[in-house]
């Protein structure tokens, strides 16, 4: 039993492309879903399988292997996957943002060599931008990429230092990597930025043990490390000092991919609220007719529906080339929120029921607390907020 989900889709290749990851979730994921969870399994096999539908690389151009598909549905697609595994879900979205920078920014031989299989699924990628001590701050990070030679990069960078917080860090066949590349006294040592496309099977390139989580425990989060890795010229993505414009570039995308992981997390809370409290009966009546219930359950629909209709106002400005930066953090900032009051509210209605593990809802509360710290935490959105309506009014007249 799910409350329904009313799309608007334009096409009818949408309408079927959404077809078929509900068919594909209901099959590959659904039945995985809490057994990984609890034993804390990357589900690698789940991504091929995607990878093989098509699925991951959506939003990319169809001639570099990708779906060709607006951003509006790929986002409805991660929220499919999101409804059926939230950590799945979040690795499509981790996954095309590490494709963006070479997509985006990356050299004709770059996009021709590299990005079919990036973007076809037969790799799976990880984003490395956050530092231990620089998470919302990453102009501060410390890694370093130092040119070999007298300053020329023709043959190519040393690397040296550690990113953290890598979702798929260990598991991931390429990692987007952002690395300081000026010199350390340039500008108190908050220097250019450069994005790198590494490899695991760089000399000095490890993953350290894997962050024990609270939830979204099946997607592997660990810290890389990078020991005098010698990093070839071609692997510099974009200009040299232009990193962090792609990085923000970067995550204004991700931030509505994690807006429609939220949603979807939300939804199944919902779907579980709904279903418990149609089935469990006090005093007579089921819970559902308690008023009390009813209007929780009001208050949990209209959030995610809210949710849903912010994120699809952000994509369709991506989609016609329209500024949507700060549509994007409004979108992650109440999608995520959202996920977070209805996760919790959903335990709220299965009562005692709800703080066990015999239900997904306690999984799913857990699961919702990360969505408002990655990906910029929601503070961090009001502050891009803020900042744009300051730069965006405009002066009364008359």
């Amino acid at each position: 039993m799910a409350v329904p989900v009313d799309r608007e889709l334009s096409t009818q290749e949408a309408a079927d492309l959404l077809a078929l990851t509900r068919e594909i979730a209901d099959a590959e994921l659904a039945p995985r879903a809490a057994q990984y969870e609890r034993e804390e399994r990357f589900p690698r096999e789940v991504f091929r399988t995607l990878g093989e539908a098509g699925l991951l690389g959506l939003p990319f151009g169809e001639d570099v292997g990708g779906g060709g598909q607006p951003y509006e549905v790929y986002l409805q697609v991660v929220e499919e996957l999101a409804a059926r595994w939230a950590s799945v879900a979040l690795g499509v979205s981790v996954h095309t943002l590490t494709c963006f920078p070479i997509d985006r920014f990356g050299t004709e031989a770059q996009r021709r060599d590299l990005l079919p299989e990036m973007v076809g699924g037969q790799l799976l990628g990880a984003y490395c931008l956050s530092e231990a001590h620089a998470g919302s701050d990453p102009a501060a990070m410390r890694a370093t990429a130092k040119a070999t030679g007298e300053g020329a990069t023709d043959d190519g960078w040393v690397a040296n230092g550690e990113k953290a917080w890598v979702t798929h860090g260990g598991h991931a066949d390429f990692y987007s990597t952002f690395l300081r590349t000026a010199d350390d006294d340039a500008d108190g040592g908050r220097g250019a930025i450069s994005c790198f496309h590494l490899t695991p099977d760089l000399p000095g390139l490890t993953a350290a043990r894997p962050e024990e989580k609270m939830g979204l425990t099946a997607s592997t989060t660990a810290a890389i490390r990078l020991d005098d890795v010698h990093v070839p010229a071609d692997r510099l993505v974009g200009d040299r000092g232009r990193g962090l414009t792609i990085a923000l570039a970067a995550l204004d995308s991700g931030r509505l991919g994690v807006s429609a992981v939220a949603v979807g997390l939300a939804q199944s809370a919902l779907d579980v609220a709904v279903r418990y409290a149609l089935e469990r009966e006090t005093f007579g009546r089921r819970i559902a007719d308690h008023q009390g219930v009813a209007f929780l359950l009001a208050d949990m629909a209209a959030a995610v529906e809210s949710a849903r209709a912010t994120y699809l106002v952000a994509a369709r400005r991506r989609d016609a080339g329209k500024p949507y930066s700060r549509q994007a953090s409004i979108a992650k900032l109440v999608a995520t929120d959202a996920a977070m009051k209805v996760t919790t509210d959903a335990v709220q209605v299965l009562g005692g029921a709800g703080y066990t593990r015999d239900h997904p809802a306690e999984r799913y509360m857990r699961e919702a607390k990360v969505m408002q710290i990655f990906e910029g935490t929601n503070q961090i959105q009001r502050m891009v907020i803020g900042r744009h309506l300051a730069r965006e009014a405009v002066p009364a007249t008359g």
